[in-house]
């Protein structure tokens, strides 16, 4: 390592790399630097690998660990593998991709059921019933265009569900696309959580232990110095004498 423009060797692309923009070998989790060592056997726990040949071998590392887990991959958890290995974000907004990829008549279905479960659709349809009735029965006294038992309108009425069942069934399906697209959308960003806070894990018990050592090295200086002290005493009163 060059200490004045601190920069370090990556041991696997060989390449002279910031020393900010490399990881140190031994704070590398074991079964990362497993698989490293199947490719690089004198790979030294003194040295350092750049930030983009670690991101590979971890990339690796959780194929494998997925894999043992839960057998072949599906094309979720490959995205998810890939997304960790480009640092890209997962979470989607489902309602604006969907209104962005669909057709003027999947909206137009939409529209549809959105007004046709509404109160406006009722109270209104409603009305419209009931000025028919009373319009050909009171007003009309039963002789108008549809008298008594109004067969123009049960033919309205008809004609009105055939083609608003499929509408809604439409509607439906497409609500179900996007319940499905969230599930998926929520699997991958889970799965990508928990490989996060696993390495999070593993690098909070390497530091752990390296505070460990860290204390135990204070303490080892402090009777060190203490040490030196004494024997500086001593030597101050063997010479007075």
């Amino acid at each position: 390592m060059d200490e004045k423009s601190n920069v370090v060797t990556c041991q696997i692309c060989k390449k002279e790399v910031p020393k900010q923009e490399a990881v140190p070998v031994k704070t590398i989790s074991k079964g990362v630097l497993e698989i490293i060592k199947k490719d690089h056997r004198d790979c030294s726990e003194e040295g350092y690998i750049c930030y983009h040949d670690i991101v590979h071998y971890r990339t690796e590392h959780i194929k494998e660990v997925l894999k043992n887990e839960k057998g072949e991959l599906s094309n979720l958890e490959i995205e998810v593998i890939q997304s960790l290995k480009e640092e890209e974000l997962l979470s989607k907004n489902i309602n604006v991709e969907a209104i962005d990829n669909s057709t003027i008549g999947q909206r137009v279905a939409d529209k549809v059921a959105q007004f046709g479960g509404s109160w406006t659709f009722i109270l209104s349809f409603g009305s419209i019933i009931f000025v028919w009735i009373l319009t050909n029965t009171v007003v009309l006294l039963n002789r108008g265009f549809d008298p008594y038992p109004f067969i123009l309108l049960n033919l309205v009425l008809s004609c009105l569900a055939a083609l608003q069942a499929p509408v809604i069934m439409m509607s439906q399906n497409r609500q179900e696309e996007k319940d499905r697209a969230r599930a998926d959308n929520d699997y991958k960003i889970n799965l990508k959580a928990e490989l996060e806070i696993r390495y999070l894990k593993q690098k909070m018990d390497y530091l752990t232990k390296e505070w460990v050592t860290l204390i135990e090295i204070q303490e080892m200086q402090m009777e060190i110095l203490e040490e030196i002290k004494y024997k500086t005493c001593n030597y101050e009163e063997s010479t007075k004498d």
